[in-house]
């Protein structure tokens, strides 16, 4: 008698799958009249994309968030958006330590496919600190954003300051202050600050944070050569940032310098911010300063590109990330040098990462492609706004050429799936579709050279 297979999930499976039922549930939510401002239920379809915008953490919106939704619709996107950057899995495991569970095996699988960690020792402790940090940064940014919100709103600042900094922080750029995002704070020193700050702090992962306090506390004071000391991954993902916010802020800076309709009007200090801030954002976070349809067309190209390299790995941010750009620019170049191997910072990268970047970006662009050509295919939109409307859904950005509002029905659920392939992770989503290893065959194909480039 032959036995049935027992149907099991994998872990990525179940992440794939958490992310897919809170979006369910907060659609339902979002649906309900109370969750409208005016009392009447919004549209399934306009409920289901801002459930899906919110719990993907990538802003673009099809509703108005500050006009649209009541007081107990905000709640519930900001619990999405909080559950959407840290994750389902990492959520439970808190609620888990709380009650003073233990972790078993398939825990612990969870969280180190949700984290894309190598290893599985160390778990607990990693999730306190992840829910402990987040804790301190949010409320340091909602304080910060008090500021300047409480004397200008009253007692609902405080309310609009929790709700962006959590946002900013996940990288989601969804606020609740004005239905043109940040544009009415564009020159704002401490908003432009904190805001920045923020989506760094979220795009950096928390790998980072721990290396970077965990040299800072190993260093005698005589000897604070911190970067020397830092692992790989964090000594990659902070210069590629850096470089990246730097980059960006000149290239923007010098294309906008004479737009009147951006910064061409500005002080060179208001410029200089406004370029800053336009180069952070675009790193996934999604707030706008400036309306991004009256960006010149060198700016808005630069910002695809910010946008499609997002942020770093085990962290809020989205795009193909910094690190594996990083190590794909650097096999490139290895190869055009005709040497054995990769190396960056005096070490190798190993043949396994790069396995995984190639296929991150193979797969990436995959789904901006056949996004957006299905967009222009349903929707009359030109190809360099649908373009970057995918992108950015991809990348999980929210930034938008004032298109999202203006799209149909297919045009929305195109961009939904895509907010949600964008979200999960390529990587994870090919894992989840494809089939199970087979490394372990002992027949091999024979290996036969082709010719390439």
């Amino acid at each position: 008698m032959v036995r049935k297979k027992k149907f099991t999930l994998s872990t990525t499976q179940i992440i794939l799958l958490s992310f897919l039922v809170t979006i369910l549930v907060g659609s339902g939510l979002l649906a309900l009249p109370i969750s409208s401002i005016d009392g009447e239920a919004v549209p399934y379809i306009d409920a289901l994309f801002t459930a899906t915008t919110s719990t993907c953490v990538t802003g673009l919106v099809t509703l108005p968030t500050v006009s649209s939704w009541s007081v107990f619709g905000q709640v519930v996107i900001l619990l999405l958006i909080q559950i959407g950057g840290l994750g389902i899995i990492t959520i439970m495991s808190g609620l888990m330590l709380l009650l003073n569970r233990k972790m078993g095996i398939v825990d612990r699988l969870l969280i180190q496919d949700a984290f894309n960690l190598n290893t599985m020792s160390g778990l607990a402790k990693f999730i306190r600190n992840v829910l402990f940090g987040t804790l301190i940064i949010e409320g340091t940014g909602a304080i910060l954003y008090m500021l300047v919100l409480v004397p200008e709103f009253g007692p609902k600042g405080i309310w609009m300051s929790v709700f962006n900094s959590v946002s900013a922080f996940c990288n989601a750029g969804i606020d609740i202050i004005a239905e043109n995002s940040l544009c009415n704070y564009a020159t704002n020193p401490l908003i432009n600050i904190v805001t920045s700050l923020l989506i760094i702090l979220g795009g950096l992962g928390y790998i980072v944070w721990w290396d970077v306090l965990r040299v800072v506390r190993s260093r005698s004071e005589k000897n604070r050569k911190i970067f020397r000391h830092l692992t790989l991954h964090s000594k990659i993902a902070i210069s590629v940032t850096a470089g990246l916010i730097v980059a960006g802020t000149i290239l923007i800076f010098i294309f906008e310098y004479s737009n009147p309709l951006t910064i061409g009007s500005m002080s060179l200090f208001d410029k200089l911010q406004v370029s800053f801030f336009q180069s952070v954002t675009t790193r996934t976070a999604g707030f706008a300063s400036v309306p991004q349809e009256n960006l010149t067309n060198a700016s808005a190209t630069v910002s695809l590109i910010l946008m499609i390299i997002g942020g770093s790995p085990v962290g809020t941010a989205g795009g193909i990330k910094t690190v594996t750009i990083a190590v794909l620019v650097c096999s490139a170049f290895s190869t055009i040098r005709n040497k054995n191997s990769a190396t960056m910072f005096g070490r190798r990268i190993s043949e396994g990462s790069l396995k995984k970047a190639v296929a991150v970006g193979i797969t990436f662009l995959m789904i901006c492609i056949t996004s957006s050509i299905l967009l222009m295919a349903t929707n009359e939109v030109s190809a360099f706004d649908a373009i970057y409307e995918t992108v950015s859904a991809t990348a999980t950005v929210g930034l938008s050429r004032n298109l999202t509002a203006t799209l149909n029905t297919f045009g929305k659920l195109i961009i939904i799936v895509t907010m949600y392939f964008g979200r999960v992770g390529p990587i994870s989503l090919a894992v989840a579709l494809g089939s199970k290893n087979e490394s372990q065959n002992l027949i091999s194909e024979p290996t036969e050279d082709i010719s390439i480039g």
